[in-house]
This record gives C-alpha cells, structure tokens and sequence, in this order.
C-alpha cells in the first residue's frame, strides 16, 4: 500500500482495502471509500429503512432486513419517486437531484467522517433536503458532507418520501396503522433515519448524544416538525432551520386536520379509479407519479403530530434545544407581477380595514416600489414570519437559546438575465462550505462567508452556541433587543431589519 489512511474508524470489524473501508452496522456490514486526500471515510446509500414498495407504499417505515456480505455503499441511492429534474427559475442544476436514478426505493442516508476510531464521539449534523415536500433528495451536489467533516461534525444526509408517496392519508390508511391516523410518512422517514443514527453513528466516530437537525425550505419545515412531535425526545439535540418553519397559516402550506386529508384521499383514489387502498397500492409508481394529485405536506394526524405547532410551541412541549433559525433577503417563490394599482387593490381586499397598516410596511406608490414590496411580501408572509415567530416562542416557552441570521449576500450571477440577488436555497453551498459544487464567478469575500457561515454551523452543533474564536460576535436572540447576525459582505449583528414588517404579520396572524 503506497498510503497510509489518515483514519481508521472502527465498528465491531473494520476493515481497509485500498481506498476503502468496511463498518459493522446493526443490519451488515457496508463497504465506504476515502475523499482524495484520504482524510474523510464517506459511505452514501447506507439503508435506515425497507423499501417502502408494493405492501409497504404508504406505511410506516419498516427496519431494514439483515444482510450477510458486505454491502457496497459508495453511491448515492436513487432520489425518491418526483417528477423529471430540471433547471428552473433561480435554481440551476447543481440546486436539483440527478436526473436518475429516481424510485420509491429510496429510504437511505450517507455518511462523511474524518473521525480516526470510534471513540471520538464527534457532534452529528443530520441534514434535511428542501424541495417543497414534493421533490428533491439528498445527492444534489451542494449537499455533499466532506468540508463540514472536515471541521469535525459527522455528517448525515437523508432521503425520506416526497408528494403522494410521503403524505397521502386515507381512512383505510387510518385504519391499518393501528394509531387511527395517515398521511405523515415523510416525517416517519426522518425519524427512522434519527432512530438509525442513535443505534449506528458511534460506529462512525459519531456521538448519539450530541446529533443536530438542519434543513433548508420543506426541511426546515420538517425540522420544525421534529422539533416539535413527541417521537423525536432523546433523539435530536440542536436545530437549524434555513426559510421554513410552520407556526403559521402558510399560503403554500395550508393546515389541513385528519378528517379532511382522508377526505382528499379518497378524492385522489377516485382519480386514479380506484375503490381502495388495494387497488391504490396496485397501481406503478409512475402511474401515481403522474397523478400530480393528492397531499405534499405534513398534516396534524394525532399521533406524529397531537397538535398543531404553534399550539404545542404555546404550551412549552416542543423539545427545549438550541436553535439557529433565518431567512434570505431575496426568499420568494416566482416574480413580482402586478402593478402598483393593481397591487394595492389586491391588497385593500385581503386586508380590509388594516390595508393602511399594511402599505406603511409594503409601499406601493411606484410601480417599481410595488415590485420590491411584493418581493418583501413572499419573503417575509412565507418564510420570515415562520421563523420569526419560532426564535421567539422558543426565547418564551422554553429554556434553550435561539440565534437568528438574515442571509442577504447576493449570489454573483454569470449574466443580468441570471441575477437573483439572496434567493431562496441561495444560502445552502455557504452555510456547508459547499461554493466549490456551484458554478458561479466566486468573489474572495464569497469563500470568506462560507467559511465564516460554516464555522457558525459546527460550532453550535458542538456546543449549542454558533460563536467561536475569529469570529464576529452573534448575539443571542431576546424579544427586548432582537439582534440577528446578517450575512452579507460584512458579517455583524444588528436589530432585525425587517421588524415593522414582523410585527405587522405577527398581529395579523396571532392578534398580538
């Protein structure tokens, strides 16, 4: 052998051949490889679950079935079942899944470690992909785990079920889970993969007891989920949620109860000509997928979810961990469309009697003062007031700290027609030190804050608290001052910008 690995990371058996090297998991044994220099073991398509496929489809996940051998885990697993990849709006390829493979059999993580044995116990960072909760996966490029490993966390990256396959409730659904209640297996899939963390990840170098959640856009709002359902006590430990949350009414994520998501379920069956959960689970998976119908987003079932999120965050029952929430200055989904008067009228018929209030935070008096503020308001009513509200009923109903950013650096872009300033995902290759998977013309200062953003990251997944030496000061987050750190050219804490607008939306939402 002409090197010698930097590492030796050691399950009940551990073995090195060339570049590879062979873990014992509770299931098998799976077989990873080293990143070029030999610093980092990374295993991708490890299985937490059974394929959710034919019996299984809309089920709880079920555990992986014991394997003898050695399973070879050096690629990533199929994307879960979502429709054709494409570049679209702000988000280029490097942004999206690959364009195969995609299939329902898609229940599996990855795994980056620069741990040298198993009694290192480094701090897990389990990441959750965005993507609406109708597409996405964990093999986009600007997810890949090696630079965070090699500032000492472990990094995970999972897959769970998306649209239809991961949300569809039925009352036959119901009925045989045994808990009266269908429709959130996307978020049984994440908590499989935390179940597999705990049993598994010290055999990476890993510490079960130190594991942080972090999701961008539909996984933020999954971590919001996790945070908050009872199923996760003991299992997570920190939380970093980058533009989502669910505190709420959202305009693209309405509340729906049990009884009328089985409702819907039993709408969608009838387009699809089906008469029951049988002849639903008989149908491809190309077929449901062309469906384009049914649920994508989690639901309060009564048993994932007791309540909604807002009422448990009310009542102190969230689980009580330090958090990290934000948002991107140019958050938004699509482009401002109307004019000014037209805007205004729009806006006096959803307002009413607090129009006036409304235009003193979103001005409309020129058309290109419209433009802006409609980009303000998709910003601030589908992200910003999520995470708004949730550093702030954590700081009152729970013991453990929040930290809040704004991500307001504007990505370089190649050409005018691709600019699209701090857009929505826009944060992620930063905060995971990831530039280096995008193509754009990087400028110095774009690698010193992700260098800076990513420090942040592992610090608090260390310790709870994002600061560290060399870096500026982030000021806790207190409803009496509301600092944020703003990321942008320069990096420092200041009073939230958009208070006026918060405080307009947390009015209109809870009255207060």
């Amino acid at each position: 052998m002409k090197f010698k690995l930097a590492f030796i990371l050691l399950g009940l058996t551990t073995s090195i051949f060339g570049q590879n090297l062979i873990i014992n998991t509770a299931s098998g044994k799976v077989e990873g490889t080293a990143n070029e220099d030999k610093t980092i073991a990374i295993f991708k398509g490890i299985p937490f679950a059974a394929p959710p496929v034919g019996n299984l489809r809309w089920k709880a996940p079920q555990p992986v079935k014991s394997w003898e051998g050695i399973k070879n885990c050096t690629a990533f697993s199929a994307s879960p079942m979502q429709a054709p990849p494409a570049p679209f709006f702000c988000w280029s390829e490097e942004f999206i899944i690959p364009k195969e493979p995609i299939s329902e059999d898609c229940l599996y993580l990855n795994v980056w470690s620069g741990a040298k044995s198993n009694k290192e116990k480094r701090p897990v960072l389990v990441y959750i992909y965005g993507g609406g909760f109708r597409s996405g996966g964990a093999a986009c490029a600007i997810y890949d785990g090696e630079a965070m490993a090699k500032k000492g966390v472990v990094l995970v990256s999972i897959n769970y079920r998306v649209g239809v396959f991961g949300f569809l409730a039925h009352p036959e659904l119901s009925a045989e889970s045994g808990k009266n209640s269908s429709g959130n297996y996307a978020l049984m899939d994440m908590i499989a993969a935390l179940k597999w963390v705990q049993k598994n990840i010290e055999a990476f170098g890993g510490d079960a007891d130190n594991v942080t959640i972090a999701g961008q856009s539909a996984g933020a709002f999954g971590v919001n989920y996790l945070v908050a359902t009872p199923h996760t006590k003991g299992l997570i430990h920190r939380a970093i949620a980058e533009s989502g949350g669910s505190f709420v009414q959202n305009p693209l994520r309405p509340n729906v109860n049990m009884k009328a998501a089985e409702e819907l379920g039993i709408k969608y069956a009838k387009t699809l000509n089906c008469n029951n959960l049988a002849e639903l689970r008989a149908k491809s998976a190309e077929e449901i997928q062309k469906s384009q119908g049914g649920l994508s987003s989690p639901i309060v079932d009564g048993y994932i979810m007791p309540e909604g999120i807002f009422e448990i965050f009310a009542k102190g029952k969230q689980n009580d961990i330090p958090t990290i929430v934000g948002w991107n200055e140019d958050d938004r989904i699509g482009s401002p469309a109307a004019k000014a008067e037209v805007f205004k009228e729009q806006m006096t018929k959803r307002f009413g009697g607090s129009v006036a209030d409304f235009l003193k935070v979103y001005p409309a008096e020129t058309d290109e003062q419209a433009a802006k503020s409609q980009i303000a308001l998709g910003r601030d009513e589908t992200f910003g007031i999520q995470d708004y509200i949730w550093a702030k009923m954590q700081t009152q109903t729970g013991k453990s700290k929040a930290f809040v950013y704004n991500f307001n650096r504007k990505l370089p872009a190649y050409t005018p027609e691709t600019e699209f300033g701090a857009f929505h995902t826009g944060e992620v290759p930063y905060a995971y030190n990831n530039l280096h998977t995008v193509k754009r013309p990087w400028e110095v200062v774009d690698f010193k804050i992700a260098d800076t953003m990513s420090s942040y990251w592992v610090n608090f997944a260390k310790t709870g608290n994002p600061n560290g030496k060399g870096l500026p000061d982030w000021k806790t987050y207190a409803t009496t001052d509301e600092q944020v750190i703003i990321f942008d050219k320069t990096i420092e804490s200041k009073p939230l910008p958009s208070k006026p607008q918060m405080a307009f939306w947390e009015k209109y939402f809870t009255g207060k």
